[in-house]
């Protein structure tokens, strides 16, 4: 008699192929206030892949980082924005993770996202990941669908004052993250 379940038809206990999953890339929406509106900061990426794409600030997790040491990391390397920094008001997790397909890897890959709130003032200083940087305020200026809803998410559960999860998304720095 086997010591394993009957299973569905069609179904596989266990896999025998198919993509690789991973979750080593995070992605950091900066936002600030501008008077009439809420402005996203975008990169002029330099290099491969995605090069000449406006995009967000993206990272891959190094050995022994959570995404959110990923997320501190990145911000410092690519814009020059320390999370201690006055400039850095505030620091979230975004709950959703849109996952997508990357073809060339044959992988899904699920991205951690962060967003975080700059002072109405500030402006990054780019590393040569990037060649320019833009202010943009609205969702349909990004160019994945993950993304798109990573700025939808940022204006409904994080500007939104009215937001019931604004507060448990926030992350404070000034704790070490559980692991």
């Amino acid at each position: 008699m086997s010591s394993e379940a009957p299973q569905p038809e069609g179904y596989r206990a266990t896999p025998i192929g198919g993509p690789r999953l991973r979750s080593d890339i995070v992605d950091v929406y900066i936002f600030r206030r501008a008077p009439n509106a809420i402005e996203f900061l975008q990169l002029l990426r330099a290099g491969e892949p995605l090069i000449h794409t406006w995009q967000p600030i993206m990272g891959h997790v190094e050995p022994g980082e959570t995404a959110s040491q990923t997320a501190v990391r990145e911000l410092k390397e690519e814009v020059a924005l320390a999370h201690d920094s006055p400039a850095c008001l505030a620091f979230w997790s975004l709950e959703q993770v849109h996952p997508y397909y990357v073809a060339a890897i044959d992988c899904i890959v699920l991205s951690p996202r962060f967003a975080v709130e700059v002072a109405p003032g500030w402006e990054p200083r780019i590393n040569a990941e990037h060649t320019a940087a833009r202010w943009v305020s609205d969702s349909g200026s990004f160019m994945w669908p993950g993304q798109k809803k990573s700025i939808e998410e940022i204006n409904a559960e994080i500007v939104n004052p009215r937001s019931l999860s604004r507060t448990a998304l926030l992350i404070r720095m000034d704790q070490p993250p559980r692991k």
